[in-house]
């Protein structure tokens, strides 16, 4: 007995198992449910992020191709989610500390700026619009109440479909079947279907109607703040294209004509813009042509005795640049102006050395550099009106070319110059005339303008000549050209010799042709006066003049050595050498004028008859 006793004790293996007819208490079944859902609509939005709306159809429209998954669009193929922190742990703001700012009134604000309020409470709104879709519909125990899907007949159905779209489809076919329950955006809808969003106009709004266009709202990916992002169903947009215009051919033929349509008027807009900017660059061109036109100023005119109107220097002034007073303007082939003209105190025309350095300036912009010219004044020019130079090509050789250049101004030639331009030939004999001996340096010698600095102390001076003194001084304070005197000399045969030291203010190292134009320029500087000194006289018309250059820097001191071999009968000639410093002969000038005493000029007799032709 005490055997069997010991057997009922002894346990049994396997242990008993609970009756199986026990039910759940209803705490558990909810429990249990809630758990199911929970887990459904996880898998439910990994399914949705992970769709794409580029699946082709039918009609071939957005193939998966087209979309790449690094795109940014919108319904391309996205990665797997970030972990979310545990809702559980409360609300939490995350900050960039190293954007934090100190406010100065107990806070840190992000980049000095305050909370914006306006921009917090448009994501609350487009959170709320998007939470209002998301709400689960009951789930019924009996299965014959539950909906099923329309292709599989399952239960597993999408509910978010189902709710937005009026859709019943599983996750299974939705997937199955991209061509048919794919999701497109509200701009795929606009460009391939041709439907509107109604911006324009609101009774157009065919996308925005919800009856007849239902759409699934979601975040913006470019800003909260934005507004939701539109996706509609892909079977839903067809049927309602196909019914708007009347087949998919239609829809097709409809979107070549605005193709061809969108492209016209961009061709359209590119000419246009085109033309404009071929308007804006004539305009351009012709602007800078007119900027750099040289704009003369003309004098002002003025009645003389006989009644006609004359035109008169109105404070033009010698440039202090030598560049300045020798620059012309080229109008053709040839053909070249005057930029600014000078008129000395007191004189009739203008500077004939300015003429003489313009003429030959432009003459060798036609050729090489200058070594001898020809020049004569017809006429006194005046500094109203530019003068224009034209210059001739008389000859063409191995070695020498010939210029001709003559000055026109009011339709008269004021100026003849030839001048002859020679290839350099170094290996030639070579002489020339001493300097003059005993020349002072030019450290020792005066300006021209101390005589007249003087002359101003004298005491009892007349009005007149203390003008002109004045107005000498300053203008040779201006002037680009340095001159110092250096007295004056009789030569063995009893010649009387005057000469000066010359030098250009503050130029640089020029090249060798235009170092001969400042030369020219130079060479009518206390030219003729020799004439009108050594007579003792005081006016004087200039006539022809020769110049013959050599090599030189005008940068330095110049002796202009000056003599009047012969004058009477109304006229003189004069003769004048320039040396360098070291003595070296660069230049020998010749000019012949009219010196007249003042009152014995010849009297005009009434049998002068002018030549007609």
């Amino acid at each position: 007995m005490s055997e069997l006793r010991d057997n009922a004790r002894r346990l049994k293996t396997p242990p008993p198992r609970p009756p199986t007819d026990l039910e759940l208490t209803p705490e558990q079944v909810k429990r249990i449910e809630i758990n199911r859902l929970k887990a459904k609509a996880k898998q439910r939005d990994r399914e949705l992020e992970a769709s794409s709306s580029s699946t082709p159809n039918a009609n071939n429209k957005r193939p998966l191709t087209v979309i790449s998954a690094s795109s940014s669009s919108p319904t391309a193929p996205k990665s797997e989610p970030k972990l979310k922190r545990d809702s559980r742990l409360g609300k939490y703001f995350e900050y960039d500390l190293s954007k934090m700012v100190n406010s100065k009134g107990g806070f840190l604000v992000e980049n000095d700026k305050e909370v914006d309020g306006e921009l917090r409470a448009k994501e609350k709104e487009r959170e709320r619009e998007r939470a209002m879709q998301s709400l689960d519909p009951p789930i019924f125990l009996d299965p014959n109440l539950n909906p099923k899907c329309q292709e599989c007949q399952s239960l597993d159905i999408d509910q978010t479909f189902k709710k937005v779209f009026g859709c019943l489809v599983c996750n299974s076919c939705k997937n199955a079947k991209p061509e048919r329950y794919s999701l497109l955006t509200k701009t795929e809808c606009k460009e391939d279907y041709l439907l509107t969003d109604g911006k324009v106009c609101w009774f157009l709004a065919e996308l925005r109607d919800q009856e007849a266009m239902p759409h699934l709202l979601k975040a913006n990916p470019h800003k909260s703040t934005f507004a939701n992002m539109m996706l509609f169903l892909r079977y839903q947009v067809e049927e309602f294209a196909w019914k708007k215009w009347g087949s998919p051919e239609a829809l097709d033929a409809e979107y070549e004509r605005r193709a061809a349509e969108k492209k016209k008027k961009k061709n359209k807009k590119f000419e246009a813009g085109l033309k404009e900017l071929r308007r804006r660059t004539r305009e351009t061109v012709w602007q800078k042509r007119q900027d750099q036109e040289h704009k003369h100023v003309f004098g002002v005119v003025e009645k003389g005795r006989d009644g006609v109107g004359k035109q008169v220097n109105d404070g033009q002034e010698e440039h202090e640049q030598i560049a300045t007073s020798l620059e012309v303007e080229q109008l053709d082939t040839n053909l070249f102006r005057s930029k600014s003209l000078w008129l000395p105190v007191r004189s009739r025309g203008v500077y004939g050395g300015q003429v003489i350095s313009q003429a030959l300036v432009s003459a060798t912009q036609c050729v090489d550099p200058a070594y001898s010219l020809h020049c004569y004044f017809l006429l006194s020019a005046s500094p109203a009106v530019p003068i224009v130079y034209h210059v001739g090509r008389a000859r063409d050789g191995r070695s020498y070319a010939t210029r001709t250049v003559k000055a026109k101004q009011r339709g008269r030639t004021v100026f003849v110059m030839l001048c002859s331009f020679q290839r350099p030939e170094p290996g030639q004999p070579f002489h020339q005339q001493p300097m003059p001996p005993n020349v002072p340096s030019p450290d020792a010698c005066d300006d021209v303008e101390g005589y007249y600095e003087r002359m101003l102390r004298y005491e009892g001076l007349e009005p007149r000549l203390k003008q002109y003194a004045e107005e000498y001084i300053e203008e040779r304070r201006r002037s680009p050209i340095a001159v110092k005197a250096a007295g004056r000399i009789n030569t063995s045969d009893g010649a009387l010799v005057y000469m000066w030291w010359f030098k250009a203010r503050n130029i640089p190292k020029y090249d060798a042709p235009f170092q001969k134009c400042i030369l020219a320029y130079i060479s009518d500087s206390q030219f003729i006066g020799v004439v009108r000194r050594t007579l003792g006289l005081n006016g004087h018309y200039e006539g022809p003049k020769q110049l013959v250059i050599d090599s030189f820097d005008c940068g330095d001191w110049l002796l202009y050595v000056v003599e009047s071999p012969r004058s009477g009968n109304g006229r003189g000639v004069v003769h004048g050498r320039l040396y360098t410093r070291s003595g070296t002969l660069v230049a020998v000038t010749s000019q012949e004028g009219v010196v007249r005493a003042r009152g014995n000029a010849p009297a005009k007799t009434s049998d002068d008859v002018k030549a007609k032709l």
